[in-house]
């Protein structure tokens, strides 16, 4: 059925079963629909973990099934700019960064918003499992949670503004990943079947240590427990992240009896890391009281109101895939504070804080400092 609104959409295809049926979905509806695959990186194209020439393969067969045209576009220059170098920077003062969230308010929703804008798109679109609506009463856009509570990627996409919610459509955001699937093979996509991509944006799948070791100097140093007995030494505490239990080479290190927060037999983790010592604390057990935090305070805000709600009882994420967490928010110098009833784990600096009324994403802003 030919909707009455018709509209000329660019859609960012990835080479994604999500992008593909976002594409379908939007031509089914009548509008004129434009493909743009995005090069975002090419650093290492011959890589064998660089998938992007597959993946414009993957992105052209499905434009050619659906029968849209697809353009290549190279982002690279604007995504070293604008997300990798922020990315390198947070790592070397010790943070972890989320470069994604950085990716889609920088390149998809700012670099490929323009060129769509320039193209003559009225909306762009991509496979992200996110809402949005405009409210009512107010008028505003706003970004809601996608309707699979195992997909959402509205922690991702948390600091869109107005102007992009605007012009933003997200069709698989009102399905379920199994739906989107059964569309795919139902109309005969040759990716109907791809898995979903992991790992960073533009890291792919890459070893992460070792991608990072060409952009990072690294200054080995000591790993301490809580009581500050040596244990071992790390390789630069820019490869370590809060809550890591992985890759620590202390595995073989027990405590003397049950300490506070574990057992003899309790897995290490990272919960601490002290940059002018050049020192990596490590606790053993999950509930150790150093990896808990009933308070934090963010920086670098962005609402996508426009605005910072009002201070009150809402719920949060520290980190993507998490439950909601219910929180009380207050304003604080330059950002804002969140304070939790129950203790979050490995509450991590550098990753995004992102604030909820119900459904609706308000935004968010980047982790500074957590406190029991």
């Amino acid at each position: 059925m030919t909707s009455p609104t018709k509209q000329r959409v660019v859609v960012g295809l990835s080479g994604g079963v999500d992008s593909a049926v976002t594409a379908y979905l939007l031509k089914k509806q009548g509008h004129e629909v434009v493909g743009i695959f995005m090069k975002n990186w090419e650093d290492d194209d011959d890589s064998e973990y660089c998938s992007s020439n597959i993946d414009f393969v993957d992105a052209a067969a499905v434009a050619d099934v659906i029968g849209i045209e697809i353009e290549h576009v190279n982002f690279a220059a604007d995504y070293k700019d604008r997300v990798f170098a922020e990315f390198l920077r947070e790592y070397q003062a010790g943070r972890t960064p989320n470069p994604d969230v950085l990716c889609n308010a920088e390149i998809k929703f700012k670099a490929f918003l323009d060129h769509a804008m320039r193209l003559g798109a009225e909306k762009i679109a991509t496979g992200h499992y996110a809402r949005v609506r405009q409210n009512q009463t107010s008028g505003l856009f706003e970004l809601l949670k996608g309707l699979d509570p195992s997909k959402d990627q509205s922690y991702f996409l948390h600091r869109l503004n107005q102007a992009q919610l605007a012009k933003t459509l997200f069709p698989v955001g009102e399905l379920h990943k199994t739906e989107v699937r059964r569309i795919a093979e139902e109309i005969g996509l040759p990716n109907a079947k791809k898995k979903d991509s992991t790992g960073i944006c533009f890291i792919g799948e890459r070893p992460f240590r070792e991608f990072l070791n060409r952009y990072i100097s690294h200054a080995p140093g000591p790993i301490l427990d809580d009581r500050g007995r040596k244990l071992g030494q790390h390789v630069g505490l820019s490869f370590y992240t809060l809550g890591q239990r992985q890759g620590l080479g202390i595995g073989g290190v027990k405590e003397k009896g049950a300490q506070r927060g574990g057992g003899a037999h309790e897995p290490w983790f990272v919960a601490r890391k002290d940059l002018e010592k050049n020192t990596l604390r490590v606790v053993q057990g999950h509930d150790h009281p150093w990896l808990l935090s009933h308070h934090l305070v963010a920086q670098d805000v962005s609402w996508c109101a426009g605005q910072a709600p009002v201070p009150g009882a809402y719920a949060a994420k520290t980190r993507y895939r998490q439950q909601d967490a219910a929180c009380t928010l207050e304003a604080a110098p330059d950002g804002f504070a969140l304070r939790f009833p129950e203790a979050q784990w490995a509450v991590t600096p550098g990753q995004s804080a992102v604030l909820y009324d119900g459904e609706v994403c308000l935004g968010g802003g980047v982790i500074q400092v957590a406190a029991p």
